[in-house]
């Protein structure tokens, strides 16, 4: 039976993705290149910007003269100045409050660092919400390897089996299931374009169905 729900984060309970990703766009746009979406939710989305640099990218593929760094600190800019300004994802805080009256565990699961969900969490003032958060600093890799969602199972003192993941892309996906958990996929409007999320249940948002309808899915 089901004890415990592990939330993503990003492009999960606060669309922290879209906002980057039209930033990037105009930037690339600015310079008369696309932005390579698919290998951005390949390599980044649901596990780090370690793995991609656009800014550099963009400086090859146009052979222009360019200054990484400032790219990257315009783009950060950008996309802190309208992320301060999200609210949470349809059906987030319906999902977490209906957690919370059944008694289930919650805890947050991310590759991103500390200081920014942490913050997030605040400013949607949810934290109360979650006995663990589990981030990159927390573990030795990051999705799409299964160590935080490892670390977070560990931390609840259950079972993977009693713990059922939330996640928006396929590196999260593959973190959750590998670590031995089962998956409610739910895209957001970027990882939409990489097709059906590999998980066990897909939902459209996360107020397409009820929780006693989710666990029910699970536990019959």
């Amino acid at each position: 039976m089901i004890q415990a729900l592990l939330f993503d984060f990003d492009g999960l309970l606060m669309d922290t993705e879209s906002p980057e990703v039209e930033i990037w766009r105009q930037i690339y746009a600015d310079h008369g290149a696309d932005f390579p979406l698919a290998t951005w939710i390949e390599r980044v989305v649901g596990s780090t910007d370690d793995n991609f640099d656009p800014a550099r990218h963009l400086a090859e593929l146009t052979g222009e003269p360019l200054d990484p760094p400032a790219i990257r600190q315009q783009a950060r800019r950008l996309r802190l100045e309208v992320q301060a300004r999200l609210p949470a994802l349809p059906g987030a805080r319906e999902m977490i409050a209906a957690a919370a009256r059944l008694n289930l565990h919650q805890a947050i699961v991310s590759s991103s660092p500390h200081w920014w969900v942490d913050g997030y969490l605040k400013q949607l003032e949810i934290t109360s919400f979650f006995e663990h958060v589990i981030c990159r600093e927390d573990a030795a890799r990051v999705k799409p390897a299964p160590d935080l969602y490892l670390k977070a199972v560990e931390r609840l003192h259950l079972l993977p089996g009693e713990c059922l993941a939330f996640e928006d892309s396929p590196n999260g996906v593959r973190a959750a299931q590998e670590a031995g958990l089962r998956v409610v996929g739910v895209p957001n409007p970027i990882t939409a374009h990489a097709g059906a999320l590999p998980a066990d249940l897909r939902l459209g948002s996360l107020n397409e169905m009820s929780l006693e309808e989710i666990l029910d899915h699970f536990d019959h």
